[in-house]
């Protein structure tokens, strides 16, 4: 039997190809892709787009800050703050607060229940120790002040002091939790300093 000899005529013909395509590869007409990404974002550019960045930052806190106090809209505590009756006596005395007068009815054949369109309007709560503000200006007779204290209720008002305010014994709801202080994920945050006003 003979033999078949290892290196055929085709093998070597398929190896010739196979080399020449190799050959033929020009490498001067492809350049790697990592020199244009690094020359694109080199040290300079990125430093550029950051301080736009930090630019287009300050920019919106500038006109946030400027438009929400003058758009109607209480987004702060700081907003509520200023717009507050004698802002700076109840920023120094109280708090400012929200106030809402509703009107609830109740029909008892069939029970029903009817709650009128709520009036919201900026308002202050005096703390206790404060109530002698309103002594002063004769906004409030001493009967007034002692009814209040029996009950360990506060005063809170609407409108500014010095036009006619209307004065009300406000009553702390503590039987109404603050349910974001307890909200899962917040780790148990501290309960605030001041529980009775």
């Amino acid at each position: 039997m003979k033999r078949k000899s290892r290196n055929s005529g085709y093998d070597r013909d398929v190896d010739r190809e196979y080399d020449r395509d190799y050959d033929d590869f020009d490498s001067s007409k492809q350049k790697p892709a990592k020199s244009s990404i690094a020359a694109l974002f080199n040290a300079t550019a990125l430093a550029v787009l950051a301080g736009v960045f930090i630019l287009g930052i300050g920019i919106g806190l500038g006109f946030s800050s400027v438009s929400s106090s003058a758009s109607g809209k209480i987004v702060t505590a700081l907003d509520l703050s200023q717009r507050a009756p004698s802002p700076e006596l109840c920023a120094q005395f109280g708090s400012a607060a929200i106030t809402m007068d509703t009107r609830v009815f109740v029909t008892l054949d069939p029970l029903n229940v009817y709650v009128s369109q709520p009036s919201t309007q900026p308002g202050c709560v005096l703390r206790t120790n404060n109530w002698s503000i309103l002594e002063q200006k004769g906004l409030v007779k001493p009967d007034q002040v002692r009814d209040c204290k029996n009950r360990m209720n506060t005063f809170g008002f609407i409108d500014a002091l010095e036009r006619t305010p209307r004065i009300d014994c406000i009553y702390q709801n503590d039987a109404a939790k603050n349910f974001f202080l307890n909200s899962p994920g917040s780790g148990g945050a501290a309960m605030p300093e001041n529980e009775k006003y």
